[in-house]
């Protein structure tokens, strides 16, 4: 699929984006790579999980159009933007050069961001507050493999329905918000780093990590998560008055003319299928 004919363009105070996945087949950098030409911001922050080390330890994956973002990432560095990097757990190998500067691109453990309305986020990739990845590593591993197996049917089972003329579904997505273990992961995860940004004194904070999109007040914490862009092509951004959204490019770039703003934080999905699952009656979910 092409997005040249979709491309608007944004002009932003703030971008966060995270777990690209460079160096795996199930990347959608022809998506991204759109979405960052029809972007300007004053601050880009990469928020864990842009290039995938435990993929390219396995097998070696590295397309033309993983070139082409990384280059554009840092055009806009030595164009002016501001580019964060903060590692995550798939690109861990970058924590050993915290705090150094490459190609204009600032690398740190963490960060906070102030809005424009004064609020304060702390910023974090989130796996170290995943107790799957601090107490069982090899289950990460075993799970990481079991996720590439997902996507790659995933691949083949979307090709089908897009033969017959039906939309994308994410296999992936679907076992999240249905295999109850699978949702309480997502609600132990968002809490405890709620917790975390409350305990550090600040308004919110922003993460990636578990590939889910959501903005919502988790006990008197924002919490936001900008997704990711192997599945969700999300990002999430700052207008220049402070404003927060949850931008979905794979559904509401046609319209990004007029972003919609989100004057009421986005009723968490995995919240709704925590409900349902504990109560039997279904919340009002983002779509």
């Amino acid at each position: 699929m092409t997005f040249d004919n979709l491309t608007t363009d944004r002009n932003l105070r703030t971008v966060w984006i995270s777990d690209i996945h460079l160096g795996t087949p199930g990347c959608q950098a022809e998506a991204l790579l759109a979405f960052l030409k029809s972007t300007e911001c004053e601050t880009l922050y990469l928020v864990g999980d842009i290039i995938d080390g435990w993929q390219l330890r396995r097998t070696w994956y590295w397309p033309q159009e993983h070139n082409d973002i990384v280059q554009k990432i840092l055009r806009k560095a030595r164009k002016g933007t501001r580019v964060v990097f903060v590692p995550g757990n798939h690109d861990e190998f970058a924590r050993k050069y915290l705090q150094h500067n490459f190609g204009g691109v600032d690398v740190v453990e963490d960060c906070v961001h102030t809005l424009a309305d004064g609020r304060r986020l702390w910023v974090t990739h989130g796996d170290l507050y995943d107790g799957v990845i601090q107490c069982a590593k090899w289950l990460a591993y075993a799970g990481d493999i079991a996720y590439e197996f997902i996507l790659k049917l995933n691949r083949r089972f979307n090709a089908l329905r897009a033969h017959l003329g039906l939309p994308y579904w994410s296999l992936s997505k679907y076992l999240k918000l249905k295999v109850k273990r699978a949702v309480s992961y997502v609600s132990d995860f968002e809490t405890a780093v709620a917790h975390e940004a409350r305990r550090r004194g600040l308004d919110g904070v922003v993460c990636g990590h578990i590939h889910h999109a959501e903005m919502r007040q988790i006990e008197g914490v924002l919490y936001c998560n900008d997704g990711d862009w192997v599945e969700s092509l999300t990002a999430l951004v700052e207008h220049h008055d402070g404003r927060l959204e949850i931008l979905d490019f794979g559904t509401q770039v046609a319209s990004a003319k007029q972003p919609v703003p989100l004057p009421v934080p986005v009723t968490g999905l995995a919240s709704a299928a925590l409900e349902q699952a504990t109560h039997g009656t279904p919340s009002a979910s983002k779509s």
